[in-house]
C-alpha cells in the first residue's frame, strides 16, 4: 500500500522531500476534484493525505465519499483536527487503534 498526498504545491513539497512518491499538486477546485477522484480509484493507495481546508472546495457528494471511505483511509491535516496526533487521526478514520 502506498501513501498519496494531494494539495497545493507548498503542501505537497514536504511530503515529496520525505520520500512520498505519489504527490499531486492541485491549485484549483476543479483540478482538486479531478485528482481526488483519480486517486480514490487507485487500488495501490492505502492512505490519502489532504489539507482539511481543501475539503471545503470540493463538491458535497465527493466530501461524503471521502468521509465514508475505508480504503483508502483519508487523513486530513490542518483546520479543525490540527490538535490531533496522527495516531488519533488514523484511529478516527479506521475505527481501530493500530498501535495496540
Amino acid at each position: 500500500m502506498e501513501i498519496a498526498v494531494i494539495g497545493k504545491k507548498e503542501f505537497v513539497l514536504g511530503f515529496q522531500l520525505a520520500g512520498i512518491k505519489k504527490t499531486y499538486s492541485a491549485e484549483n477546485p476543479e483540478k482538486l476534484t479531478e485528482t481526488i477522484t483519480k486517486v480514490l480509484e487507485d487500488t495501490n493507495v492505502g492512505i490519502l493525505v489532504l489539507q482539511s481546508t481543501d475539503l471545503d472546495q470540493i463538491p458535497r457528494r465527493l466530501q461524503v465519499i471521502i468521509e465514508n471511505s475505508v480504503k483508502p483511509t483519508i487523513v486530513t491535516i490542518g483546520g479543525q483536527e490540527a490538535g490531533l496526533s496522527l495516531r488519533e487521526r488514523i484511529k478516527r478514520s479506521v475505527g481501530v487503534d493500530l498501535w495496540k
